[in-house]
């Protein structure tokens, strides 16, 4: 693999400074050889103003955050990072690329999660060029090449996890945000390592069930909240008829055997766990007849 090399080349200010002056130079003096008709004059005046022509096409500009990489006759040769006007071999080509962040936003994607529904996920990328030499030349296009390996990524993590959680511990895409989110910028990683790219962060922008079982699973979701609710009431109820007996008997209130704990419990946990409120009821009677 080709790895960056760092080659920033002469600083340009001073040396354009030079060269400009000396094209004048060489101007004026070219000037007075075909004012006085000297042949080898011209012939050397003519040969510098062409020298310090193409030197003029060695200076190039470096911005921030970016690098340019030196090529001659298509060997790499290096890249220059230092900001500034800036001077290299005449005969180099200069080729930019950014090293600022850059993010996008995958498309969305439609995937079968672990338990095989067909879900819609979409992701954040942000992501820079950290090695401007993999990205000219191990790969072809490093920006397309960002997209396609990101969606790819994507998708392949996707089917690799349940959409919601129905065991404890379990790690789902709609309730482990963050770790889903580490674990899609690993997998990024380690596809994008080869283009010289890093993967500063990801994360999941779009997440739901397909439309055609997007109702059902609606369903669903709502069936397990009241089941997760009711039992949440039911613990609760119970904690309270437990209570409730402790102090009776604690107080001495009144002395209950089995059958008539049994139907007070009963009796509680019916007005506790109702979803309407109790309605008293006049017993006429007694608990045995």
């Amino acid at each position: 693999m080709i790895k960056e090399l760092r080659k920033d080349g002469l600083p340009g200010i001073g040396l354009l400074v030079l060269t400009l002056a000396g094209e004048l130079a060489a101007t004026t003096l070219l000037v007075l050889a075909i004012v006085r008709q000297s042949v080898a004059g011209i012939v050397l005046c003519a040969l510098a103003i062409v020298v310090l022509g193409l030197v003029l096409v060695g200076f190039f500009m470096v911005a921030p955050n970016e690098g340019k990489v030196l090529q001659l006759f298509g060997a790499y040769r290096g890249t220059a990072r230092t900001p500034g006007l800036r001077w290299a071999n005449p005969f180099y080509t200069k080729k930019s690329i950014s090293l600022r962040v850059r993010n996008f936003e995958t498309s969305r994607l439609k995937v079968n999660d672990a338990r095989g529904n067909p879900i819609e996920i979409a992701a954040v990328v942000v992501w820079r060029v950290v090695d401007t030499a993999e990205a000219a030349f191990e790969v072809d296009d490093y920006e397309n090449y960002v997209h396609v390996q990101s969606e790819a990524a994507l998708r392949n993590l996707a089917t690799g996890y349940p959409y919601d959680a129905h065991e404890d511990g379990e790690v789902a895409l709609s309730s482990h945000t963050a770790e889903i989110s580490l674990r899609i910028r690993d997998e990024i990683q380690d596809r994008l390592e080869k283009a010289g790219v890093e993967v500063i962060e990801a994360r999941i922008s779009h997440l739901a069930y397909s439309p055609e079982i997007a109702a059902a699973m609606l369903r669903r979701q709502q069936a397990t909240a009241v089941v997760a609710a009711r039992q949440k009431i039911v613990e609760g109820a119970v904690g309270m008829v437990e209570h409730a007996l402790e102090l009776l008997a604690e107080r001495s209130v009144l002395e209950l055997d089995e059958e008539r704990k049994a139907a007070m419990v009963s009796n509680l946990l019916v007005v506790l766990c109702a979803e309407t409120e109790a309605q008293p009821v006049v017993n006429t009677g007694t608990l045995y007849t």
